[in-house]
């Protein structure tokens, strides 16, 4: 695709006033959120949702979450419900994606659903894309900002040597809290799933819903983002549950383990969420194979491990 000189902005008001003119001519602009940075289009226009696809390199079956800046404007876009208003009020803003059917005259650029008719929308915590988000005064459509498939940002510098040239601007208000994407939950009828474990345990909305969420399987139908079978992946092989590195490895640990990265030497899944994809960054710089210590897999690191096994999966470049 043609290149393009890439705006660094600030969290300023005036930035964000200038993030919110180039959205409204229908560029791509990243921005951060508490989970990781979001590479941001009008969702009610088709070419600026391609403009996104084509930035990322994404598949266009692969669809998109709706960014909005509360309740009500996700109310006016989906079909809401008893289940959607119990995790809403208990959960938003933060890092929990609804998927729900459409409302009629919902106006979401085909695109963004990937043809599908459910949405996924989620009111993000992080101020800076609360603020965009009003400036703009519409719902954003909003991947993670890298290249398809590869290693989430958690950064601006992330964002910038994966799509520089390929966006019109990236927001720089530092690194995210949370490091990993939202969790995504299916609402679209009266059995809440769980279709992509994220930012947020499934415990807790477990215990606000008062029932278990249906998991979801890797050979169900694509029905949310980050379902990819090879996902989130670096540019080097990734082997899993390493408790020591190969000759050619880097090794990412975890807890005890000794390695030349450790997620969190105090075994906190929480700081070890928040590190993982800047690390995977730090260590694909090496160019070589990488390693990654066992992760116990329950809480935050069910999430961690979804997205290391994508990571980890064949792919084809």
């Amino acid at each position: 695709m043609p290149t393009q000189p890439t705006q660094t902005l600030t969290a300023s008001s005036a930035d964000l006033a200038r993030a919110a003119d180039l959205l409204a001519q229908g560029d791509s602009v990243a921005f951060p959120t508490e989970t990781v940075y979001g590479l941001g289009g009008d969702a009610r226009s088709g070419p600026a949702v391609a403009r996104v696809y084509e930035a990322k390199g994404r598949p266009a079956f692969n669809p998109l979450i709706a960014h909005v800046p509360d309740i009500e404007t996700a109310q006016r876009l989906v079909m809401w419900s008893h289940m959607a208003d119990r995790l809403a009020m208990a959960f938003w803003p933060g890092p929990l994606t609804l998927v729900l059917p459409l409302r009629e005259g919902h106006g979401i650029a085909p695109l963004v659903t990937a043809g599908l008719d459910t949405l996924a929308v989620r009111v993000p915590a992080h101020p800076t894309a609360r603020a965009l988000l009003r400036a703009f005064g519409g719902p954003l459509a909003a991947p993670s900002a890298n290249p398809s498939g590869r290693i989430s940002p958690t950064t601006a510098a992330h964002v910038l040597a994966g799509l520089g040239g390929r966006i019109a601007a990236v927001i720089d208000d530092g690194a995210c809290d949370v490091g990993l994407e939202s969790t995504i939950v299916g609402l679209a009828d009266d059995t809440p799933r769980l279709l992509r474990p994220g930012g947020l345990p499934a415990e807790p909305i477990e215990a606000a819903l008062g029932q278990e969420l249906v998991r979801h399987h890797v050979s169900d139908a694509l029905n949310a983002p980050g379902q990819l079978l090879s996902h989130y992946a670096p540019k080097a092989t990734l082997r899993l549950n390493a408790e020591v590195a190969r000759t050619d490895e880097v090794l990412l640990a975890f807890g005890g383990v000794s390695g030349d990265l450790n997620l969190s030497r105090n075994g906190d899944l929480t700081e070890a969420a928040a590190n993982l994809f800047g690390h995977l960054h730090e260590l694909d710089l090496t160019g070589r194979p990488i390693a990654v210590a066992p992760i116990p897999d329950h809480g935050l690191g069910a999430a961690i491990n979804d997205r290391l096994r994508r990571a980890a999966a064949p792919r084809d470049s």
